[in-house]
C-alpha cells in the first residue's frame, strides 16, 4: 500500500502512536518575514496551484518554494525527497513514492 493510501484512522490502528492535537509546537517560535524571492514566487503560483486543484500542483507551486526557503535560510543542511521511491518496510505498508 502506498503512503497516500493511509488515512489517519488506519495509521493509528497500524502503528503504536499517539496524537496530541492540543500541544502548540510553534508557540515559542518567532515569526520570520518571507524573502522577496518567496513572496514573488507565491504571488505568481498560488492562484494557479489552487485553480488546478491537485496535490501535485499544490506541492510544486506552494509547498516546494516554502521548503526551499527553509533550506536556504538554514544554509542547506536538509534535502528534499519528491517523487522518490521510499520503501521503508513493505510488510507494514511503508512503501511508495513520496
Amino acid at each position: 500500500m502506498a503512503y497516500s493510501d493511509f488515512a489517519l484512522s488506519k495509521f493509528k490502528k497500524s502503528f503504536p502512536i499517539s496524537i496530541d492535537e492540543e500541544a502548540d509546537l510553534c508557540a515559542d517560535i518567532e515569526p520570520l518575514q518571507p524573502s522577496e524571492k518567496l513572496t514573488n514566487t507565491l504571488e505568481e503560483t498560488t492562484e494557479l496551484a489552487l485553480a488546478i486543484n491537485t496535490e501535485k500542483a499544490r506541492s510544486q507551486m506552494i509547498i516546494t518554494p516554502i521548503l526551499l526557503e527553509v533550506r536556504r535560510r538554514d544554509n542547506y543542511p536538509i534535502s528534499l525527497f519528491s517523487g522518490v521511491d521510499f520503501n521503508v518496510d513493505e510488510a507494514r505498508s511503508l512503501n511508495g513514492i513520496l
